[in-house]
């Protein structure tokens, strides 16, 4: 039987995703019913990304020099709840883009320092591994998306607004049963010093940069793919089912066979394994529309997606000191994933409105981009 912190880090992971199930796969869906276009839908999520570019790292500095990790958490999931009710009123470019960028400042900071706990409780306790604690998020996303789908048929696009953001509030009452980390002797006043000496970690700068290229190709399909399989006839159901299918796979790496996998692999052929399946993955998303081949290759994202964040999770515990955790977590969420998915958002909607499905062969080019880094991605890289 587990013991110590896992059943916290479950109840606060498993709120926190499920919010992000409910609301992501139809959240441009929803701006589009409320009278945004394609283009204006790609410059509203970029716009929430680069928000959570500045955010992010805030938050993650005032969480380690004041050593307060938890309590930034759960003001930060409190205010995520309360914002995310004001887009129920709104409709048009502006009203929508401003509380879009209200929302994505509270949300910016959740999962990274979410992660910092996790993966320094599993470290002090030895009695569960992150991946578990990471993989039933992922199980809640997958039932937080069905849900969604059932509520979208059912209620209407306004509905994953209300479901989201009474599970944000659930999150921030879950908060308080999640362990702090432990007291550091002597805080230490950081200011930028502590993220020049992140940055300063050739290995964790290289890692940045794969983050980017891998993870930030699925920023196309973040936004755009429901609203292509919506135009091609595929019904709420159905994408809800594909949308979780791909979820579900993450659950299958996070807690079974990415361990297992990183163990043989290392770091550097993970990640590079990560990268050729997303050229496979983004190939095909440009070719078909077909439920059946959508299912099969759905079953990749926990490849393209799941293994590489285990990946950088496993360099950053090997190369940050402990006492940057949270700011090296905000840094890996902003600089290496939301800067290249504010880029590739944005473009998204342009690509989408020039070229339609075809965009998703920029996406394979940005990770065939990522091999060669990811060849040399080793903790104990200079």
């Amino acid at each position: 039987m587990l013991t110590g912190s896992f059943p916290a880090f479950v109840l606060l992971q498993g709120a926190l995703y499920a919010a992000y199930g409910t609301e992501s796969p139809f959240l441009p869906s929803f701006f589009g019913e409320r009278g945004l276009s394609p283009g204006e839908i790609g410059l509203v999520l970029a716009a929430g990304t680069l928000m959570r570019l500045a955010a992010g790292p805030v938050a993650g500095h005032l969480a380690d020099r004041h050593d307060a990790t938890r309590t930034v958490l759960g003001l930060a999931a409190a205010a995520s709840g309360l914002i995310a009710f004001a887009y129920l009123p709104g409709y048009g470019f502006w009203p929508l883009l401003a509380v879009s960028v209200l929302h994505a400042g509270a949300i910016a900071a959740l999962a990274p320092l979410a992660d910092a706990l996790a993966l320094a409780a599993a470290k002090r306790e030895g009695t569960f591994f992150y991946g578990w604690v990471r993989g039933a998020g992922s199980a809640a996303f997958v039932v937080g998306t069905l849900v969604s789908g059932l509520l979208v048929a059912h209620a209407g696009l306004a509905s994953i607004i209300v479901s989201s953001g009474l599970l944000f509030l659930v999150m921030a009452v879950a908060t308080a049963r999640v362990p702090p980390a432990p007291a550091r002797e002597g805080r230490p006043n950081l200011g930028l010093d502590g993220i020049r000496e992140i940055l300063s970690l050739g290995a964790f700068r290289r890692m940045l940069l794969v983050a980017a290229l891998v993870i930030g190709s699925h920023a196309l399909n973040d936004g755009f793919a429901v609203i292509r399989w919506r135009e091609a006839g595929i019904g709420p159901g159905a994408i809800s089912l594909l949308w979780s299918e791909a979820v579900a796979s993450e659950v299958l790496i996070f807690v079974l066979a990415g361990p297992w996998l990183l163990t043989r692999l290392g770091t550097a052929k993970a990640a590079m394994l990560a990268a050729g399946l997303g050229v496979v993955r983004w190939s095909v998303m440009a070719t078909s529309v077909s439920v059946p081949v959508l299912a099969a290759i759905q079953l990749l994202h926990g490849l393209t997606f799941a293994l590489l964040h285990l990946a950088a999770m496993h360099l950053i515990v090997k190369v940050v000191p402990e006492r940057l955790s949270a700011t090296a977590q905000t840094l890996y969420g902003t600089l290496g994933l939301g800067a290249a998915s504010a880029v590739l958002t944005a473009a998204g909607g342009v690509l989408y409105g020039a070229l339609g499905a075809g965009s998703f062969w920029v996406m394979a080019g940005l990770c065939i981009g990522g091999l060669p880094l990811a060849a040399g991605l080793r903790p104990n890289r200079p």
